[in-house]
């Protein structure tokens, strides 16, 4: 059995640096990119905010399910999911399916901090955005532990130092005896 990975998965928070990273990892490794979040932008003809403003979480929920169920890479890949793919366990066992699932995390702060930049974040869209994201990290914390294959905490990292640590880790681990 080949031990190397078919994909690098990205999970996590909004703001955890998945789009960033995943485009840096895909200038790494020449492997192809699958951002999840611009794949139902495709396919709903619709911004996020928009698809959640005029058919709500739901429908955005399905819409990433289908896109993932879509996601079947001849070659290794990147695929970038958004927050809340692990919320479904059909995804999950998709999501494992796919390779070596790599959960970016950081603190609220510095969650808030970086999803504020993009701004239009739906589910930030509340009288007190920092507590709506502790809430729904609270619920998704478990969700990306019990499914990740590596863990690194992007609070103090830049794309390029996580890309090297993604790297890093993928290497250490096909040089291993699976144990």
């Amino acid at each position: 059995m080949d031990p190397r990975p078919k994909s690098i998965v990205l999970i996590g928070m909004m703001g955890a640096g998945k789009s960033a990273v995943g485009r840096s990892l895909q200038r790494r490794t020449g492997w192809s990119r699958f951002d999840m979040d611009e794949m139902i932008v495709t396919k709903a003809g619709l911004p996020i905010p928009e698809i959640f403003a005029q058919h709500g979480e739901s429908w955005f929920r399905d819409l990433e399910a289908a896109v993932l169920t879509g996601l079947h890479p001849n070659e290794p890949s990147i695929v970038v999911t958004g927050g809340g793919v692990v919320l479904r366990p059909e995804n999950v066992a998709m999501l494992k399916n796919l390779g070596t699932i790599v959960w970016l995390e950081a603190g609220v702060d510095t969650l808030l901090e970086r999803a504020s930049r993009r701004g239009n974040r739906p589910l930030l869209q509340t009288e007190n955005p920092r507590a709506a994201l502790s809430e729904l990290l609270e619920t998704r914390r478990p969700l990306y532990a019990k499914v990740a294959d590596i863990r690194i905490d992007t609070t103090h990292l830049g794309h390029e130092g996580v890309t090297d640590l993604i790297l890093s880790e993928l290497e250490k681990g096909m040089g291993s005896s699976g144990e």
